[in-house]
């Protein structure tokens, strides 16, 4: 082995275990949490906006709605001035206007929709997020506990970091296969909580159902206007 090569393995081994001296679970877990309520967060904004929208659409409906209407009396008057080509003109704003309030009507359907997945997602991922958050302090007093017993053996044995006898050695193995045991705790109760692959998104299998159920309303939509629309 060269030179350079033993020089690597040396540097590395050393900032593993530097990192390892400071690495914090406490700090990892409160950070994920943070993330997480972060995602929540976006998935809120995500439902306003999704419903801000469909009350523009609705309000755009509306006013339609009413001018059909105005259009309604305006041919009525354009017939008894025996005025055809005006009224004629009028029913042909008046057919625009029922084709507009049938394509906003599909956008409303189609933003409500949306919302409600949205909502649904909120509540699952608000649910999971408290029971990550309950768990996080469980493992983290946990993990307190173990660092103060961790201290008493120390202070009652006499090690120190300044010591470097057969006991510093012991001592270090001690502490060291303890904080593995309390990760391989805090690993093991987040797999069974779903943090590492449920909260970080969706899997494959519920973005092709999500992606399918999509498609299929469209497709139900689109039938749907196109047979009122006689096409």
């Amino acid at each position: 082995m060269g030179l350079f090569k033993r020089m690597e393995i040396v540097v590395k081994s050393k900032t593993s275990k530097l990192l390892d001296r400071f690495e914090d679970p406490r700090e990892t877990l409160d950070y994920s949490y943070q993330k997480q309520l972060e995602l929540l967060q976006q998935v809120k904004r995500s439902t306003a906006t999704v419903v801000t929208t469909k009350k523009r659409l609705e309000l755009q409906r509306a006013k339609l709605q009413q001018n059909m209407q105005k259009l309604d009396l305006q041919a009525r008057d354009a017939i008894s001035a025996e005025r055809e080509d005006l009224a004629r003109l009028v029913l042909e704003r008046k057919k625009a206007n029922e084709i507009e309030i049938e394509n906003l009507t599909t956008q409303i359907e189609e933003q409500e929709i949306e919302q409600q997945k949205l909502i649904q997602t909120e509540k699952k991922l608000s649910a999971k997020i408290e029971a990550f958050r309950t768990k996080k302090e469980t493992i983290k007093a946990q993990y307190t506990a173990a660092e103060a017993q961790v201290k008493v053996k120390e202070a009652v044995t006499g090690i120190s970091e300044e010591m470097a006898d057969v006991g510093f050695a012991i001592g270090r193995a001690e502490e060291k296969t303890e904080t593995m045991r309390a990760k391989s705790a805090a690993l093991d109760e987040m797999v069974e909580l779903g943090a590492l692959d449920e909260i970080g998104g969706e899997d494959e299998i519920e973005r092709e159902l999500r992606k399918m159920q999509t498609t299929t309303g469209v497709d139900t939509e689109l039938e749907k206007l196109r047979a009122e629309m006689g096409k």
